[in-house]
């Protein structure tokens, strides 16, 4: 659909269109997806788009954190608001550390187009980022793909980086092995050409693959510069949008080309970026790219066959954005999710 089409669907909502988390699930494939993330990072770069930095609104007892987290999109026509609640003591209520809700709205008129749950779509359109900047930066005869983690995350980065590379094997690492066990049958039935093999240590992880993706919600850094190989592409994406939390150690920040979704995002809430910045591993000057203006060739991403890279990504509303017009698009294609009049 061309700019234009996209554009007139929002200029004039009569309701605002309600979507479920079971209600998104499956509306939009992978590729799909992936287009739209890499079409809305170009848009930032062309200045089509505007990500600013989000909010962060800490509650007085320290027991979490909400993220306002807003964009807006020339391409859709369309501006967006996610607000991402960050609560830790969730893990103990057995509810999720993170959950979100998102808005769009029409550029035009500034009607509600839709609200939806924010879960699935965070998950893919994380997914679809790496998958992006790993089309951009790995090389080109990657075969090898490997995780540090083996979560829902995880499986989206299968199926999204085989949208960008051939891969033929996966080494995937967790603490745990029950939750590896159950990644290798539910990725070895959907991919059963796919050759997968459970790593005893994450060094062994970054040993045999040729693009890295970390996944982990991980305060410490447990993936050490150290491991690094070179010629291999990381995505580091896993770390939630917190200072002080990071996969990544500063000696591996400063061995790779760093590469980020977006500077003001990354300087407000990546602890992989801002804590090598503070232990002087590296400067902010170092790590000041973001992987929209490699894909419209406004600088150049990898540079030769033996460098290192790392795709750090916070994620953006930019990203939600794109993916919830194209679920918006399918769920009122198909007749999904509740129609509502907010001005009644």
């Amino acid at each position: 659909m061309d700019v234009e089409n996209r554009t007139a669907r929002h200029l004039s909502p009569r309701t605002t269109l309600v979507l479920s988390r079971s209600q998104i699930e499956g509306l939009v494939t992978m590729a799909e997806v992936v287009e739209a993330v890499e079409a809305a990072h170009a848009d930032i770069s062309r200045g089509a788009a505007a990500q600013p930095a989000a909010v962060a609104m800490t509650l007085p007892s320290g027991t979490g954190t909400f993220l306002a987290m807003p964009a807006l999109a020339d391409r859709q026509g369309l501006a967006a608001v996610k607000l991402l609640a960050d609560i830790p003591d969730n893990t103990a209520r057995s509810l999720p550390m993170q959950r979100s809700v998102a808005l769009l709205i029409s550029q035009e008129t500034g009607a509600p187009v839709a609200i939806f749950h924010g879960q699935i779509p965070t998950r893919i359109r994380t997914a679809a980022a790496s998958a992006v900047a790993t089309r951009h930066l790995s090389r080109a005869d990657s075969r090898v793909l490997g995780l540090i983690g083996a979560g829902d995350l995880a499986v989206e980065h299968v199926r999204a980086i085989q949208e960008v590379r051939p891969i033929e094997r996966v080494v995937v690492w967790s603490r745990s092995p029950a939750t590896v066990a159950r990644f290798i049958e539910r990725v070895g039935r959907d991919y059963p050409d796919l050759a997968l093999e459970a790593a005893t240590a994450p060094e062994e992880v970054f040993a045999k693959a040729d693009i890295v993706c970390t996944l982990t919600p991980s305060r410490e850094p447990h993936v050490k510069g150290a491991w690094f190989k070179s010629g291999q592409h990381i995505n580091a994406v896993g770390a939630p949008p917190r200072p002080d939390h990071r996969e990544i150690d500063s000696a591996g920040m400063a061995r790779a080309r760093v590469f980020l979704d977006s500077v003001p995002m990354a300087m407000h809430d990546s602890g992989d970026l801002l804590l090598a910045i503070a232990e002087g591993a590296i400067t902010a000057e170092q790590a000041s790219t973001e992987i929209g203006d490699v894909i419209t060739g406004a600088t150049k991403g990898r540079t030769a066959t033996d460098e290192i890279t790392l795709f750090n990504s916070v994620g953006l509303a930019i990203q939600d954005l794109a993916i919830g017009d194209l679920i918006v698009a399918k769920a009122r294609e198909k007749g999904i999710g509740l129609e509502i009049d907010l001005t009644a």
